[in-house]
């Protein structure tokens, strides 16, 4: 268990995605609205049949789906356990942060950021993801827009949740400057919203396997009063939304 820390201390500190590698993707399953999103992603990149990179690639479902179709990928991903297991996919993945990649300019007709971008340097990353692609190249990033914390499912267990996300995440206008800033042009920003569900024992399980990175960064008083919480209060059905926003650049 990790040690008690204050929740100023939590809150800057970095997720460990090494301690829930293994059961990342059974937490976080790919259902449809996974699918529709990741569709998205390809009419919006334009990925199919191109030279992708995956920049912070995780356990590499979005790469692997990608190879599946057509495209030739290659993965970078900073996280040891995790590149392990995107390696059982794709055999293309190397060990690197999205801020120094480990290719040569040029190289790659596109490149992809799927809910990575609150983790990074972002600067430094779009300048490096900037670098590697070719002439006519083309980045597409996904990430949440900061109004899905206003309603989310999980905040009345752990008021500090929202604090902790909206801390990470651009706002549209922010991520449009920074993507200018770093060299992109015709920056193009949608917005997709979704609806799920999800039932008691789910919910329950992915709340126990930290399945979202915030939980890692909340104080330990207060994670451990929201499951008990949780435990006790917690209905059979609960609905939630997801809001996400999609940018396309061009280099």
């Amino acid at each position: 268990m990790r040690s008690r820390r204050s929740r100023s201390e939590t809150s800057s500190s970095t997720p460990d995605f090494g301690k829930v590698a293994a059961t990342y993707d059974e937490l976080r399953p790919t259902d449809e609205n996974w699918w529709e999103l990741f569709e998205l992603l390809v009419r919006e990149g334009d990925l199919l049949g191109r030279r992708v990179l995956d920049i912070g690639c995780g356990t590499g479902r979005v790469a692997a789906a990608l190879g599946d179709r057509g495209a030739r990928v290659w993965g970078v991903e900073p996280e040891p356990r995790m590149a392990d297991l995107a390696r059982k996919r794709l055999s293309t993945v190397k060990i690197a942060p999205a801020e120094k990649l480990p290719f040569k300019a040029g190289w790659f007709d596109r490149a992809l950021l799927v809910l990575v971008i609150h983790l990074l340097d972002r600067p430094r990353a779009f300048a490096e993801a900037r670098r590697v692609l070719a002439p006519d190249g083309r980045l597409v990033v996904a990430t949440f827009d900061p109004a899905h914390f206003e309603r989310y499912w999980l905040n009345r267990f752990f008021p500090s949740l929202e604090a902790i996300d909206r801390s990470r995440f651009p706002e549209p206008p922010e991520l449009r400057r920074q993507l200018e800033e770093a060299g992109f042009a015709a920056v193009r920003l949608m917005r997709l919203s979704q609806r799920s569900s999800i039932d008691r024992e789910g919910a329950l399980e992915r709340v126990r396997g930290r399945f979202i990175s915030p939980l890692q960064l909340l104080d330990e008083d207060e994670y451990q009063h929201g499951l008990r919480r949780m435990e006790q209060e917690l209905p059979d059905e609960n609905e939630y939304a997801l809001e996400w926003i999609v940018a396309a650049a061009d280099k």
